[in-house]
């Protein structure tokens, strides 16, 4: 079932949004070579109570941070840890946070110091892909649409898209239906409507689509060990058409 949001619940899903949009600025600064991902993870967390929320990933499904941090070649859900970055690398980073029981999403990839042109590139790609699919977000029109471009975009800068990981509703529960494909067709899949919540999230490869899981049991990262990219934004569907609650 999709659950439309009330103004009243879309104004605590928009703070929860602000909250992770103000994490990432923040955890961008701190972004050097030698900085480990568990010191980025307690800064985020820190941050993220001190504006009255919790941590919206920290416990779920057991995960044990606040952010997920994934380099190079790890899609998603990179546990944080004692590795310390290094000069050249890209990693991305997803946040959640839970303001009067509604979460907000976020992700971006980010450049550690100086990183080369096919870093630069897959980043720039992953990253306009995301605004043409929320390009397509409004009343009347379908969730295939948001599929349709990200893809269309990626395979025509010779990226491909994952297919095993989709975005999400939300609302009171971080993932929420619909599913949101980053592929599909035209005029497919549920039709866009007032009041929806989305978490649009394109994860780029630079080589095969396909996805292993690590060891750990929760970082993902791509079967041939080529690099990928990954961004999200949570967006609204109001009347006046589509506002990105992360920026």
């Amino acid at each position: 079932m999709i659950l439309l949001k009330d103004k009243y619940q879309m104004k605590s899903i928009d703070y929860a949004c602000k909250i992770v949009r103000d994490t990432l600025f923040l955890i961008e600064e701190k972004i050097v070579p030698g900085v480990t991902t568990l010191d980025l993870d307690r800064i985020a967390e820190e941050f993220i109570i001190s504006k009255g929320a919790i941590p919206g990933f920290k416990g779920l499904y057991g995960f044990p941070g606040t952010l997920c941090v994934s380099i190079e070649d790890e899609v998603v859900h990179g546990m944080p840890s004692d590795r310390q970055l290094i000069d050249g690398q890209i990693i991305s980073i997803d946040v959640g946070s839970i303001y009067e029981d509604y979460y907000g999403d976020h992700a971006k990839t980010f450049a550690v110091g100086n990183i080369n042109e096919k870093r630069k590139s897959i980043i720039d790609v992953t990253k306009q892909s995301l605004m043409l699919g929320i390009d397509q977000v409004s009343a009347g029109k379908y969730i295939g649409d948001i599929g349709h471009a990200v893809q269309t975009y990626a395979e025509k800068n010779n990226f491909s898209v994952v297919k095993d990981l989709v975005g999400h509703g939300i609302g009171k529960t971080l993932h929420e239906e619909p599913q949101i494909p980053n592929f599909g067709s035209m005029n497919t899949g549920p039709e866009i409507k007032v009041g929806m919540c989305l978490a649009i999230e394109p994860m780029l490869n630079e080589g095969s689509d396909k996805i292993i899981t690590k060891d750990d049991g929760w970082t993902i990262s791509t079967c041939d060990g080529k690099l990928s990219a990954h961004f999200e934004h949570t967006v609204a569907v109001t009347e006046k058409g589509v506002k990105i609650l992360t920026v």
